[in-house]
């Protein structure tokens, strides 16, 4: 079997987490706040919140922000369903921008068109949640712009996407973002087995996200009632969550973050065998836009339907009998029975829905093997002639 992603677990990532199951601590200790530094020193924020999972990290940033009952967050359909339901675990309603048809990211322009009525209307979002597709980031310097003129705040989903670059710069560097998400689920490209976490430069923000990752108990008597009765003493001053993320996790997550780069290079590298490999075949491949240097968390081929004689099903499925577990990355969040309870409907968003008729995500992990990628490259030629 090749599955569409992997983990690489190496000894010195085993070593890691052996080493901490023999230390006295297993829960969150020294090891968490060393994950943390570790990603701000690749991403170049100022402050991280490490927590359990990429999903508990959106939760939290939108706390964090604000974000209550009636108000509003948008997002993009073509995402997995966390990056819309954190708005809901706030009571918020969501809405949803369609993307752009090259990079399949949340498009700058529709969100500019939507903006300008939904202003009229009176019901501006609080948040825009833009998702960075495979580790390519959306055009964030143009969403930010946006933000300053309508007045919303903007949490980045880099779950794809650490180890990426936008105009240069890191993602996750929050440049042009009020906090961004990471995920270390063990398809990505570093994992802690699972885990998240949300970075920002603003103090105010990673206080609160620490606070509601953690219960919402503070032992900072600045942020105390009154004064600690003693060492033991802690308050509760917000509804918080037990989102914490584990020592065992961290140490994984440190020691994989040392091989980040190599990672990258090793992706961009299948990538660019891709390209050249299904260059005649009647598919549009991953377009990168010149501002981006992805992290090529996925390598997703389009299939020009018009010009085969199967259907998407047909070769999905021939694929998937052949030992290749091709996915898709993602049915349209509003196309799902729970979004559609709320009014939302077929044709509401043509692009991401288009996309989600010819999307296929081909085996992208930095062990594949060249005879593993020939194969995948030799099957999907066999259906499509």
């Amino acid at each position: 079997m090749i599955p569409y992603g992997r983990q690489d677990i190496s000894q010195q990532d085993i070593d890691a987490v052996t080493h901490v199951l023999q230390s006295d601590f297993l829960t969150q200790g020294p090891k968490v706040p060393l994950f943390e530094q570790a990603i701000m020193d690749v991403c170049g924020a100022k402050y991280a919140a490490a927590v359990n999972s990429a999903t508990s990290a959106l939760h939290i940033a939108c706390l964090a922000l604000g974000l209550k009952p009636d108000d509003w967050l948008w997002t993009t359909p073509n995402t997995f369903v966390a990056s819309a339901n954190c708005g809901l675990y706030c009571g918020a309603k969501v809405d949803f921008v369609d993307i752009d048809p090259k990079t399949y990211n949340l498009s700058a322009q529709k969100l500019a068109k939507k903006l300008e009525v939904a202003e009229k209307q009176g019901r501006l979002p609080k948040i825009v949640v833009p998702v960075h597709l495979s580790g390519q980031s959306c055009d964030m310097q143009a969403i930010h712009a946006l933000s300053k003129k309508y007045g919303f705040k903007i949490i980045e989903d880099g779950s794809h996407a650490i180890g990426g670059r936008y105009q240069g710069k890191p993602i996750g560097n929050c440049r042009y973002s009020d906090i961004t998400v990471f995920s270390f689920h063990p398809v990505k490209i570093v994992t802690s087995a699972e885990g998240g976490m949300a970075v920002t430069n603003d103090p105010k923000l990673a206080e609160r996200l620490e606070l509601f990752r953690s219960h919402g108990v503070t032992r900072d008597e600045q942020l105390m009632s009154k004064p600690a009765d003693g060492p033991w003493y802690y308050e509760q001053i917000e509804l918080g969550y037990n989102y914490r993320m584990t020592d065992l996790q961290a140490a994984l997550g440190v020691s994989q973050m040392q091989r980040l780069e190599c990672f990258i290079q090793d992706r961009h590298q299948i990538a660019q065998r891709y390209d050249q490999l299904l260059s005649d075949l009647p598919l549009t491949l991953p377009w990168q836009h010149p501002d981006n240097y992805s992290a090529m968390h996925l390598y997703v081929i389009r299939l020009q339907l018009d010009k085969i004689a199967k259907t998407y099903l047909e070769v999905f499925d021939a694929l998937r009998e052949a030992s290749i577990l091709v996915n898709l990355h993602y049915i349209p969040v509003h196309t799902h029975p729970f979004y559609q309870r709320m009014g939302f409907k077929l044709g509401d968003f043509p692009e991401s829905e288009q996309y989600y008729k010819e999307a296929i995500s081909l085996p992208m992990f930095p062990s594949l093997t060249e005879e593993q990628q020939d194969y995948v490259v030799s099957v999907l030629k066999e259906q499509l002639s």
